[in-house]
């Protein structure tokens, strides 16, 4: 199961609003008629502190990138280009549940209804705090259906982010923010290979309980252990190999497939559960530990009653 990715491209203000209008109209029709194309969206740029761009979300990063190679978008760009549509950086490529690029930051906004004109001037007036402060290059904002807006705050380095994402100077700008919004702003998260997913919410950094992540890595090393010791175990006595050395062998095949494989899989799967805050709450943390108990108990079940995959007993 691949992850959405979202492609964002930012542009120097054109000399003429409609004209640019009308041919990013003409990506997005490119867009829509390519595969995985989910939706895209046009950055707001009544303030002058909003850089105006385009983005273009596809259900995973390879279809993403079959629209960024084709021909027909590498044409518009270039007849833009030729109109004075010139970009302001390179195509910025955010993944459902990997960190941005080094010095980029999303942020994700639940705008209350009748206050988006509010709102955008509030991201405005926090973007232009931010510009006082050293590396900055843009931000740019993208408004979307059902009030979930998401901005893009660009710095040259990601140290030179971090000190804007801890000062001061932000903090005292974040309640007129806040008031805005039906739920506090998020930013958006990394997932390491066994579980657990790190998300900054006000410049804190949180991170999936500990317990979680222990239960969805038993939940995956058991049939893995079982499966290697059933198949590759017989496989490794008959080139020879001494105990100690099919035992090492073993563990290197299992920690690469569970950490590029499996446990990104199943940590897919449990998303939202994982999450240290969507999956905060006692409901969804008892829901999903009850699942994964459910999910050990099928897993028991099934080598204690298929002989085929006992490895103790194969003979």
């Amino acid at each position: 199961m691949n992850a959405a990715a979202t492609v964002v491209t930012v542009f120097h203000r054109p000399a003429n609003d409609a004209a640019f209008r009308d041919w990013l109209a003409r990506l997005t029709e490119i867009a829509r008629a390519m595969h995985g194309f989910t939706h895209s969206s046009v950055a707001v740029t009544e303030s002058p502190m909003l850089e105006p761009g385009f983005s273009v979300t596809f259900r995973s990063e390879p279809l993403l990138h079959e629209f960024l190679d084709s021909a027909e978008r590498a044409a518009t760009v270039a007849d833009g280009e030729a109109r004075g549509f010139h970009c302001k950086s390179a195509d910025l490529i955010i993944v459902e549940g990997e960190s941005p690029p080094p010095g980029v930051c999303v942020f994700r906004h639940s705008v209350a209804r009748d206050k988006e004109f509010e709102f955008e001037a509030t991201e405005a007036q926090l973007v232009a705090a931010s510009s006082r402060f050293p590396g900055f290059e843009g931000a740019a904002l993208f408004p979307a259906d059902g009030g979930r807006w998401f901005s893009v705050l660009r710095f040259r380095t990601q140290r030179q982010l971090t000190e804007w994402l801890s000062s001061d100077e932000r903090a005292a700008a974040l309640p007129e923010l806040r008031s805005k919004l039906t739920e506090d702003f998020t930013v958006d998260a990394h997932t390491t290979p066994f579980g657990s997913t790190v998300r900054t919410v006000d410049g804190e950094t949180r991170m999936t309980p500990t317990w979680k992540t222990a239960m969805l890595v038993l939940l995956v090393l058991y049939p893995t252990v079982m499966v290697l010791s059933r198949f590759l175990g017989p496989v490794l006595d008959r080139l020879g190999a001494q105990p100690w050395l099919a035992l090492w062998l073993s563990q290197i095949v299992s920690v690469g497939v569970m950490s590029y494989f499996l446990s990104p899989a199943v940590a897919r799967r449990f998303r939202r559960w994982l999450d240290p805050v969507d999956g905060a709450s006692p409901r969804i943390s008892i829901v999903g530990a009850a699942v994964v108990v459910v999910l050990y108990a099928l897993t028991l079940l099934l080598f204690a009653s298929v002989r085929w995959l006992q490895y103790w007993d194969y003979d």
